[in-house]
């Protein structure tokens, strides 16, 4: 075999679609090396995807498989996560490369339970993630993610985030008394999360999922301007009143450029404990109708399950809990669909330049 071959062969690898993407395999394709009756094929991808390895090896075989003699395919999968482009005039976080803000245009939507088990979910994939709630009213991560203690401070007076099931996590709720009220105005709650934002001490991290108060005033949109997001979600449940404020949500990122990567749909259907039985209790159809609307991808539906709630309650969500139950492989794919849509934005071009210190 020839090398005209092995581009022939490396063209139909390329063609296959990415479903996390929704383009396809295309550049990801590093590399195809032909040796007799067999090939080797080198994929790397833009996001994390281990639990999508076995899936996509078996189509890059299939594809191949018989192609020109081809006896055998092997596959080598890898990924690798770039940092991507941020709003206009605002620089990437130290120590993270992408923020991925989880908004919904109003409360009761499930929106910081999504977030607990989205950020697990993408470190089960094969990411380095964080968590910062930034519901400075009502935070909830701490007992979602069973955060304990209060977080230690490093040397350079920068907080260390607590850590929770592989998670380096911050909240408003680790740094107060837990019957504190946060009787702040909005300039008072944005300053305090603008200093939580900055001045912890974030480490190498893939992704920092952003738990956003729920609604779409002033304080959520000074948010959105101020702090460097990559990349939105918006949670939803299928009642028309929800879907009403998602509009809201996502003309706000649109104001101030931050991409929409998709809308997911929350309690879409209640899936039994006992037997299985689903059922659209709410309604149905309408995250689709609303991301065909918004033009936007549809990331997928998450069924009101007991055991959802009841885990999270407990600080340890489903996602880390029970990693095989069905709803917890809904998140793992949303998870890949989150990250794979990301990974299709621009990349950021910004070079950060070293802090230069004189002393005599």
């Amino acid at each position: 075999m020839n090398e005209s071959n092995a581009e022939v062969l490396k063209t139909i690898v390329r063609a296959l679609p990415d479903p996390h993407t929704g383009e396809p395999l295309g550049d990801a394709v590093r590399g195809l090396a032909l040796s007799g009756d067999r090939a080797a094929v080198d994929i790397m991808l833009g996001y994390p995807a281990a639990s999508w390895r076995k899936d996509l090896t078996r189509d890059i075989e299939s594809a191949l498989t018989g192609q020109a003699g081809l006896a055998r395919v092997t596959v080598d999968i890898d990924w690798q996560i770039v940092q991507h482009a941020v709003q206009h005039g605002l620089a990437p976080l130290d120590g993270v490369r992408n923020i991925i803000a989880v908004a919904s245009g109003k409360g009761g939507v499930g929106k910081s339970t999504i977030t607990a088990n989205l950020a697990l979910a993408l470190a089960a994939e094969g990411a380095r993630v964080g968590v910062l709630d930034a519901d400075i009213y009502g935070p909830s991560q701490p007992r979602m993610l069973g955060l304990d203690g209060r977080p230690r401070t490093a040397e350079n007076r920068r907080i260390l985030p607590l850590e929770a099931h592989g998670l380096q996590a911050m909240s408003i709720g680790v740094l107060v008394e837990a019957d504190q009220a946060m009787i702040w105005r909005g300039p008072m709650a944005t300053q305090a999360l603008q200093q939580m934002v900055n001045e912890t001490l974030w480490q190498d991290l893939d992704y920092l999922v952003f738990d956003l108060p729920p609604g779409t005033g002033d304080v959520q949109l000074t948010l959105a301007q101020r702090i460097p997001v990559a990349g939105a979600l918006a949670v939803t449940t299928p009642q028309a009143v929800a879907l009403d404020d998602v509009r809201r949500a996502v003309a706000m990122f649109g104001k101030v450029r931050i991409p929409v990567l998709g809308i997911l749909e929350n309690m879409s259907t209640h899936l039994c404990s006992n037997c299985g039985f689903e059922e659209a209790m709410f309604g149905s159809g309408g995250g689709e109708a609303i991301a065909a609307e918004c033009g936007l991808p549809l990331l997928g539906q998450i069924p009101l399950n007991a055991g959802l709630g009841r885990s999270t309650d407990e600080g340890r969500p489903l996602v880390i809990d029970q990693p095989e139950h069905p709803v917890s492989q809904r998140f793992r794919e949303v998870a890949r669909q989150v990250a794979g849509r990301l990974a299709v934005q621009s990349r950021n071009t910004r070079v950060r330049m070293p802090k230069i210190v004189i002393s005599e």
